[in-house]
């Protein structure tokens, strides 16, 4: 169940950020198909993000410390790049268009997670 939440917060998340920054778009016709665009997106943000972070963290901690965490912005960025070359690859209409954007719908998506998952509570 929590899984589920995590999920559905990461979508509301993704849908912020393509109301808010221009250059993160989800383009399926019906509001119905942008909920479930929106929801397999948030999967596949959570699988990149639980693979590849972690690796990247520990292999970038040199630019972690040199920038004070601020490459951890970029890192989100690109996170998100690949996020949309994935979706493309499974012909879902989400599509984030260069890099800026994808550093916006970043931090976006990582301020409304952080205060979303704020109600949530991390008990059993």
């Amino acid at each position: 169940m929590k899984i589920l939440i995590r999920v559905v917060i990461s979508a509301i998340a993704l849908w912020a950020a393509t109301a808010l920054v221009r250059g993160v778009d989800v383009t399926a016709a019906s509001w119905g198909k942008q909920a479930l665009t929106l929801l397999v997106v948030a999967v596949i943000f959570g699988i990149v993000n639980a693979v590849l972070k972690p690796l990247i963290k520990v292999f970038g901690c040199a630019f972690y410390v040199l920038t004070l965490g601020l490459f951890a912005l970029v890192v989100n960025a690109a996170l998100l790049m690949l996020t949309s070359w994935l979706a493309g690859k499974m012909n879902l209409p989400f599509h984030v268009e260069w890099f800026w954007p994808a550093f916006w719908g970043a931090i976006i998506v990582g301020v409304v997670s952080w205060l979303l998952n704020l109600f949530v509570s991390d008990d059993d």
